[in-house]
């Protein structure tokens, strides 16, 4: 069930950073460096759950289920699914701060 609500997460979440770019250009600031170190980070993120984070998930089940190869196989992917699963949820958290404190921002929005 988390393995399909990651996946559609990662569809929808899509438009997050659409959304973004078309505020920063109303607003003016695309060119900033907290916009663009935002948007590498979003890539950054976005690129550790498609390649890391959902493959890991498919072949974890698959080795719970049984039709993987095993429990110490299953071990080290729960391992391996946790640190990238931080990794990305950290990229977020310092995503989250830049969009609220805009250091450097000069809009006075």
């Amino acid at each position: 069930m988390l393995h399909r609500i990651v996946r559609v997460y990662a569809t929808i979440g899509i438009v997050v950073p659409m959304l973004g770019v078309a505020t920063a250009v109303n607003l003016g600031v695309l060119g900033d460096l907290w916009i663009l170190t935002s948007i590498a980070l979003t890539v950054v993120a976005a690129v550790i759950l498609t390649a890391v984070v959902i493959p890991a998930q498919r072949l974890t089940m698959a080795a719970i289920d049984g039709t993987g190869t095993g429990v110490d196989v299953a071990t080290r992917l729960t391992r391996r699914l946790g640190t990238s699963t931080g990794i990305f949820n950290l990229l977020w958290v310092v995503v989250v701060v830049l969009m609220i404190f805009r250091p450097g921002s000069t809009t006075g929005v």
